[in-house]
């Protein structure tokens, strides 16, 4: 089993339509998953529908049982996040203040406090109509430990591959180098980075780029809407020279893009030639991890 990590360094490249349209030609041979789990959204454009859906539970919260409180408000004195408010003559945890960290519950005299697993998200097994599955999330609003839900998300994906004795794992990454992304690298096998002709995509490809030194995958480039700045488009390949990055694709700008998503298509799917495009560059991920 092979992953292959589509990245972007920064929103709106168009990372996703990249991944989705390389599911679009690699169906009969990968699984999806959609690891951009604070902004998930491969499953509108692929109109799935679930399977399987199991609620994730990450970290702990602190709760007051207000029967044995004593109201001598340790708790809030020791709590440095301020998650700990007096109201109505009651000590009350905030739960999106609080970090867990089970000091409250240490301090208490009356043992009155207990941590009980904290909720971050819904993880789903899906099918779609690309009759393709795919793995994906949604993190709760305010949440944390995204990280830790691409992991799961990752496992489930791993799991449907060798179900389904597919060889490659296709995973839409999220945009940054925060813990999402370093969760949905590890044990990838190819990265593919999809950038754009602009200072701040560059900028941000150059992040990804040191980050990737950690994990040392097989890396390539997609340059889209190659032909708005044709400077930046040179500085880019330089870039890629440079650090024996391989260009696997340019793609000039097209309002094909946005029609296919409003469609909800994948930009393969809506035109004959850039689904040859988008074969000739499933073609070359896999030349490259044989």
């Amino acid at each position: 089993m092979r992953e292959i990590v589509i990245l972007s360094g920064k929103g709106g490249t168009g990372k996703t339509l990249v991944s989705a349209s390389l599911a679009a030609v690699g169906a009969k041979e990968a699984i999806l998953a959609d690891c951009d789990v604070d902004a998930a959204n491969i499953h509108l454009l692929l109109q799935t529908k679930a399977v399987k859906t199991e609620v994730f539970y990450s970290g702990e919260l602190a709760n007051i049982n207000q029967d044995d409180c004593i109201s001598c408000g340790r708790c809030m004195e020791v709590c440095r996040f301020d998650a700990i408010g007096l109201s109505n003559q009651q000590y009350k945890i905030e739960d999106a203040e609080c970090e867990g960290c089970g000091y409250c519950e240490k301090v208490c005299p009356a043992q009155a406090i207990t941590l009980k697993p904290r909720r971050s998200g819904i993880v789903y097994v899906s099918d779609s109509r690309l009759k393709m599955p795919v793995a994906h999330a949604r993190l709760d609003p305010g949440a944390d430990n995204s990280g830790k839900l691409v992991a799961k998300v990752k496992d489930e994906a791993r799991k449907l591959a060798r179900a389904e004795n597919k060889e490659y794992v296709i995973i839409d990454g999220a945009p940054g180098i925060g813990c999402p992304v370093v969760s949905s690298l590890a044990g990838a096998k190819y990265v593919l980075f999809v950038t754009e002709p602009t200072q701040s995509a560059l900028h941000d490809l150059k992040r990804l780029h040191t980050l990737l030194q950690k994990f040392k995958p097989v890396t390539g480039c997609i340059i889209n809407k190659n032909d708005l700045n044709a400077e930046m488009t040179q500085e880019i390949k330089l870039f890629l020279k440079e650090n024996r990055i391989e260009l696997v694709a340019e793609l000039p700008y097209s309002d094909l893009f946005a029609k296919s998503m409003i469609g909800q298509l994948t930009v393969a799917e809506a035109d004959k030639q850039m689904f040859t495009e988008f074969e000739k560059i499933w073609k070359k991920i896999k030349e490259r991890l044989s």
